[in-house]
């Protein structure tokens, strides 16, 4: 009887639910959160595909520092990435930034450098190509970004992983390209640490004032020689640099917290006098 009685319930609820079509409701359409693009590259010799976030609340007209990031595509990390800028620019924690991820297509390519590591050449058919990938970025994307919109000179960029094995290893040979650096996990385990170390030898020297954010979580925590990092950027000139832990985090989950607040750190609003 019981079994009947829902059944009975479950049916009445179905018949008195609206009909979608006899309610007024429209057809769904794509939901749009920025632009999309390619740029055909003749550094790396392929299409690229650009993804670009926007900011809603940005002056009309006003001219935006940029945000790059590889691992840019919508099946990577652009869509949490845009949603933490565009939640920290509408609750005043963060200034608003245009997002420029860039989907990848050799991974495991663009982001390592050489290698001497058998293992570390094991992963993908083409490892070690992170200085085209720097080239198509200084040569190609960044002027053909500053064409499209409205930007200011100041330039940050953001990766995990490998990506923030990038991120360093841009500081460490190019500090000019970009103002801020936000490495999260990086696998600084690449050539047997050999970046770290190469840091601490001969980094190049910066032409103005940097930032270094390099997050940690309990599986990334091993990889990385933080007094090996301190002594290359001291050699380095004006670079910022700050650690943060997080041990109650894993590879898979520490990119959404550690971003967030390296945001709210580098990038806080300017204080305006009441």
């Amino acid at each position: 009887m019981t079994i009947l009685r829902l059944f009975v319930f479950v049916a009445a609820v179905f018949c008195l639910s609206p009909d979608p079509a006899r309610a007024g409701a429209s057809e769904a359409v794509p939901l749009a959160i920025g632009e999309t693009w390619t740029i055909d590259s003749t550094i790396l010799g392929e299409k690229r595909r650009i993804n670009v976030y926007l900011p809603a609340g940005a002056a009309p007209g006003a001219a935006l520092p940029v945000m790059y990031m590889p691992d840019g595509g919508m099946h990577e990390d652009f869509l949490h990435v845009a949603g933490l800028l565009q939640v920290g620019a509408g609750n005043g924690t963060v200034r608003p930034f245009l997002l420029v991820g860039i989907e990848n297509t050799e991974r495991r390519r663009d982001l390592t450098g050489p290698t001497e590591v058998a293992k570390d050449r094991s992963i993908a058919p083409r490892v070690g190509g992170s200085a085209a990938f720097r080239a198509f970025l200084r040569k190609e994307l960044l002027p053909e970004v500053a064409k499209r919109y409205q930007v200011t000179s100041e330039r940050a960029i953001v990766g995990e992983s490998l990506a923030g094995l990038f991120v360093v290893e841009t500081l460490a040979l190019e500090p000019d390209l970009f103002d801020s650096y936000i490495a999260i996990d990086p696998s600084l385990w690449w050539n047997n640490g050999a970046l770290a170390k190469q840091l601490e030898a001969h980094g190049a020297a910066t032409a103005g004032e940097k930032a270094l954010v390099v997050a940690a979580s309990a599986d990334g925590q091993g990889f990385i020689d933080r007094s090996a990092l301190a002594a290359g950027l001291a050699r380095m000139g004006k670079v910022r640099f700050s650690y943060d832990s997080w041990p109650d985090e894993s590879h898979a989950t520490v990119y959404h917290p550690a971003a967030l607040k390296a945001f709210r750190s580098l990038f806080k609003p300017a204080v305006t006098a009441p």
